[in-house]
């Protein structure tokens, strides 16, 4: 059974919520903002093309605000930045860092002498085990209704199923947009919430003001997986463009991505084409508009900033 200790008492935090980090979205005045607002907010290394902007990004939210800071990094053998990424981490003295898609054996090992905690992006109890017996301080449980990557099992299934069989706390990703969601979780045993879809509309966020309104505009209804991102099924908003180009790959993509010999490039083009599409969508207009985000935009009623965000994720109505 997991240690029943909230995400406040982990991080010295008011409220039990992270601002998940975001790929493209996530910024240092989101951070400082979220820190000043009593949760704390991590940002994906992978946002900053240099080491010396990832630097100055956390150097700057460490002058602007006391509160906790995160990053996130993928630990999968496609990230040849990783090995720097975490160095500088651990000599700028992060708090915690949220590991992604790979093992976090070298992460757990430089980061327990120095007291960084480590939490472990997990989508199943296998996976929960392996990561709590290499010294994990925490899991968070991505669930079905998560952005970006969702893992496969609703958040009333997969909590519980961890909360029982891990001794570490759990923290849940995915559906929580409002207060009454993230009782919801609390009460399924999870010590706190990873919350990233609703921050998009942020004041703060530097995307541009098409995808912010379209976060607005549109509800979970209009979420879609689709493959043609990344090569992984990753949740987009349904925009007229996404419709037109479809959300599987083609049978041409498909039979690539099968081939022994072929299938890790074509899964690396395939991830730095969609980035890019990303990228020039998330900052610019255009009419390829391919917008990630989870169904929890369904919350998201006008353009805010994150301290009121906060309160409507932490006060009842």
């Amino acid at each position: 059974m997991a240690e029943r200790k909230l995400l406040s008492d982990i991080l010295n935090i008011e409220h039990p919520i992270i601002m998940a980090p975001m790929f493209l979205v996530s910024n240092s005045k989101m951070l400082i903002a979220a820190g000043n607002s009593g949760i704390t907010g991590a940002v994906p290394a992978l946002n900053y093309r240099t080491d010396e902007a990832f630097r100055a990004a956390i150097k700057e939210v460490r002058a602007n605000t006391t509160g906790p800071i995160g990053v996130n990094l993928i630990v999968n053998k496609s990230n040849p930045k990783v090995p720097q990424q975490l160095k500088t981490s651990v000599e700028l003295g992060v708090d915690y860092i949220i590991t992604s898609l790979g093992s976090p054996a070298e992460v757990i090992k430089q980061c327990k002498p120095k007291g960084i905690k480590v939490f472990c992006d997990v989508v199943d109890l296998k996976f929960a085990l392996k990561v709590q017996e290499l010294g994990a301080d925490a899991v968070i449980a991505v669930n079905k209704e998560a952005g970006g990557h969702a893992g496969p099992t609703s958040r009333e299934e997969l909590i519980p199923l961890l909360v029982e069989k891990c001794t570490i706390p759990v923290i849940s990703a995915g559906g929580v947009g409002n207060f009454e969601e993230l009782q919801k979780i609390l009460d399924l045993g999870a010590c706190g919430a990873s919350i990233g879809s609703v921050f998009i509309a942020s004041d703060e966020s530097d995307v541009s003001e098409e995808y912010k309104q379209a976060c607005v505009n549109y509800g979970a209804k209009d979420i879609v997986m689709s493959t043609k991102v990344s090569g992984t099924p990753c949740t987009v908003i349904n925009t007229p463009y996404v419709q037109k180009i479809g959300t599987k790959q083609n049978w041409f993509e498909r039979i690539l991505s099968k081939n022994k010999k072929l299938k890790k490039w074509v899964k690396m083009l395939t991830f730095a084409k969609g980035m890019k599409a990303l990228e020039k969508s998330a900052f610019s207009a255009t009419y390829k508009t391919v917008w990630c985000a989870g169904p929890t935009i369904e919350h998201v009623k006008a353009i805010r900033p994150i301290s009121e965000i906060v309160d409507g994720l932490t006060k009842p109505k």
